[in-house]
């Protein structure tokens, strides 16, 4: 029986390094950021130049030929202090790069990826549409090929980064097929002339992330820039989400893992009845309960993450870490700020802000519904 739990010295090193990180760079402006809802671009700025932004891209592309393993630290950590820069990088990697690193050719690999591995452009993947989330096969955004170009019209809306990246991969139908809808994946340059951005949404949480609408109207791209096969964009981004998954996962150990560090620093700290809270059973055990829910959901991204880079199917497992990660997230969020009692309530406190930024984690890349159909179909049922 080979099962080892320790992770390399340079997951070591990038856990270590990237938790000192988010201590010192992300953490301080995060209140702040969920205020003004500004993306931190100076905080993604210093992880390109620690050659963080491509980290599990291989080198030849800018990347840090790094794993999936050291991609979930990442998350974790930047997640722990900053909901929105969880989300922003996870993203960038698994939405953003993935693809391109995945089904695009070499030439589309050198032009596309390697801005988005140096960090001069976000990544962004444009899938979910106003009448299409879950069902991505209802996807109504359509590109006709007319001599060598595909003139795409539609609209997107939900995409994290797309104001701040160059480029990003969009899916669309292309034709049809014995009477179902080809869909396919074709690379956009943001700026192209018909491409329009819309940053005004209001959210509930995960304020100083980017979430855009795409407005399409004639825009014109070479039929080169087409991503993998023409009619396989479904298939593509089918497996696109489970390597997103794990990042979801991720986000939310590092979420609840901030929550709960917050509840039991305050219930050390807070007397009632003349002794600390920490000292109640009745906080004790929703202290516990909290810690052991994040242990078992960050094994599960673990496992997740390990099988998808010793190259084995990882599909059930990354819906497993995603729907179970992203529960316990909004249930510990919730504890601590119980525990915190009336200070919970308080902006200041952080807990109530990583509360709401928890919600999308049951709702974004396959809602907590979809992932028990995803589940139940891979143990045959």
């Amino acid at each position: 029986m080979n099962m080892n739990f320790d992770l390399t010295s340079e997951q070591e090193m990038i856990k270590r390094t990237i938790r000192q990180f988010a201590d010192e760079e992300v953490a301080p402006g995060a209140l702040e950021r969920d205020r003004t809802k500004q993306l931190p671009v100076e905080v993604f700025k210093k992880l390109a130049e620690m050659g963080i932004m491509g980290l599990p891209f291989p080198e030849e592309y800018g990347g840090g030929g790094a794993d999936t393993v050291s991609f979930a630290i990442v998350v974790e950590e930047l997640s722990r202090v900053c909901g929105s820069t969880g989300i922003t990088y996870s993203a960038h990697i698994s939405l953003g790069g993935a693809p391109l690193y995945l089904f695009g050719t070499e030439e589309q690999k050198q032009k596309y990826l390697t801005p988005i591995c140096t960090g001069e452009s976000f990544g962004a993947f444009g899938l979910t549409e106003p009448n299409a989330g879950s069902d991505a096969g209802g996807t109504r955004t359509t590109a006709k090929e007319i001599n060598g170009e595909y003139v795409i019209n539609g609209n997107k809306c939900f995409i994290t980064n797309a104001s701040f990246a160059k480029h990003l991969a969009l899916t669309a139908v292309t034709g049809e097929k014995d009477g179902k809808k080809e869909i396919s994946a074709i690379i956009v340059p943001t700026n192209a002339d018909g491409f329009t951005i819309v940053d005004n949404y209001e959210k509930m949480g995960l304020n100083s992330s980017n979430t855009t609408e795409l407005v399409l109207e004639d825009v014109r791209v070479p039929a080169r820039n087409l991503l993998g096969k023409r009619g396989e964009g479904f298939r593509q981004f089918l497996i696109t989400l489970d390597g997103g998954r794990i990042g979801i996962g991720a986000m939310a150990v590092g979420i609840a893992q901030g929550a709960y560090e917050k509840a039991l620093a305050y219930a050390k700290e807070r007397k009632q009845f003349g002794k600390s809270i920490s000292s109640f059973q009745a906080i004790q055990f929703k202290l516990a309960d909290m810690a052991m829910k994040i242990e078992l959901a960050r094994n599960m991204v673990y496992k997740a993450a390990w099988l998808k880079d010793k190259g084995r199917p990882f599909s059930k497992e990354a819906a497993m870490c995603k729907l179970y990660a992203s529960e316990i997230c909004m249930e510990v969020t919730d504890q601590a700020v119980q525990i915190h009692g009336g200070y919970g309530y308080m902006k200041e406190y952080h807990v109530e802000r990583m509360m709401r930024d928890a919600k999308l984690l049951e709702i974004g890349e396959g809602t907590s519904e979809v992932q028990r159909m995803v589940i139940s179909r891979l143990i045959g049922c």
